[in-house]
């Protein structure tokens, strides 16, 4: 190994979490922090903990909700379609009008 071009190493560097864990390792820093350690990261405690940066678990939580939301007025829109094509379907078997059949539902959707 070259001399003078390499940092000094510290054996007995601390190392110290925001959980309050602390343990001894070798560094070339005598004293390290961390925010995150094996105790307390979710992965390895098996707990669900958001850390929140700037706002963005509620930015992400309000796309959810809009997604969700944009989700069940599909959903309506396509068992309304759905209802439709069976009453039209339902009234050319019986030879009823087809028009009268079709409006009849769209009412009923629009009530609800």
């Amino acid at each position: 190994m070259k001399k003078g071009i390499h940092p000094e190493f510290f054996p007995e560097a601390t190392v110290t979490c925001s959980c309050g864990a602390t343990w001894v390792t070798g560094s070339t820093r005598p004293e390290i922090r961390t925010d995150v350690c094996s105790a307390c990261h979710p992965f390895y405690t098996g707990e669900q903990r958001i850390i929140d940066t700037a706002g963005q678990v509620e930015r992400f939580m309000k796309r959810l909700q809009i997604k969700q939301d944009m989700d069940q007025s599909r959903q309506a829109i396509v068992s309304a379609r759905e209802a439709e094509e069976q009453a039209v379907r339902r009234a050319r078997a019986r030879g009823d009008d087809v028009e009268a059949a079709r409006e009849a539902v769209r009412q009923e959707v629009e009530a609800e």
